[in-house]
């Protein structure tokens, strides 16, 4: 095991510890640490991985929304900034780089000559794929220690917390 590895299983048994030192449930602690740690650590490869693209954080959520969250991949520039929680002045610059690097196109509304549409070009798609086939080689990665009969069975319960989640938040 390398320092890196060992060091976050320490961190996450020293969080842990003091979680339940202060009351909390030790099984709701392992469990909640756990993803968040994984989130963590997921998250700054991420970063990295990103910034290799010349990618901004902030670019990916937009190319991410329009690809699998926007209906018909086409949104307008305020659906992102609420979609990504930027004010709207703030996502007309970031369009204006995505549309300077072939990334995004904006055309208007024929329904709504006021309002603008954003898709992504064939770029942007490419570089959604580029990012996504990066992103499961680690992902795979991450999980190789979990058994592949294993897999479905914490994808379901995964999903059944992230229900929870939304239950608890209507």
């Amino acid at each position: 095991m390398d320092m890196s590895a060992r060091s976050e299983r320490s961190r996450y048994e020293t969080e842990v510890a003091a979680y339940v030192a202060a009351g909390g449930d030790e099984q709701v602690q392992r469990v909640i640490t756990a993803v968040h740690g994984l989130a963590r650590r997921l998250s700054q490869w991420y970063s990295q991985q990103l910034s290799d693209l010349d990618i901004t954080p902030g670019e990916w959520a937009v190319i991410r929304y329009l690809a699998a969250e926007a209906d018909d991949n086409i949104s307008t520039p305020s659906q992102l900034a609420d979609a990504t929680a930027v004010a709207p002045s703030s996502m007309t610059h970031r369009l204006d780089r995505m549309a300077e690097r072939g990334l995004i196109d904006r055309t208007p509304d024929e329904e709504n000559r006021t309002r603008i549409l954003v898709q992504l070009t064939h770029d942007g798609w490419e570089m959604f794929r580029q990012v996504v086939r990066q992103d499961n080689m680690v992902e795979s990665d991450v999980l190789a220690q979990v058994p592949q009969s294993q897999r479905a069975k914490l994808a379901q319960l995964l999903e059944l917390a992230i229900a929870g989640l939304d239950d608890a938040l209507k």
